[in-house]
């Protein structure tokens, strides 16, 4: 099972918000995830981001591969520790 760090969509129609997930990379994007570890408000001046660091880094050390929003997310917010 190939293990991704993803976003999946929330929100209404054209207030979209979205939910930092570990999911199977197989399934759709707003289908089955193994645990949700943050969260993205694009909408929000400046766009709201708030990640579990930790439990991110501990994944990614599982062998998870972070889509490259979500590289470019964790980028941008040099947190550390538990954010979400």
């Amino acid at each position: 099972m190939a293990v991704s760090i993803r976003l999946r969509r929330a929100g209404s129609t054209r207030r979209p918000t979205y939910r930092v997930v570990v999911t199977d990379s197989r399934s759709p994007r707003d289908g089955r995830f193994i645990e949700v570890i943050g969260h993205y408000d694009p909408l929000t001046r400046p766009p709201t981001v708030k990640i579990d660091r930790t439990r991110a880094d501990a994944w990614i050390a599982k062998g998870a591969q972070p889509s490259n929003t979500v590289k470019r997310l964790m980028a941008n917010t040099k947190e550390a520790g538990p954010t979400a």
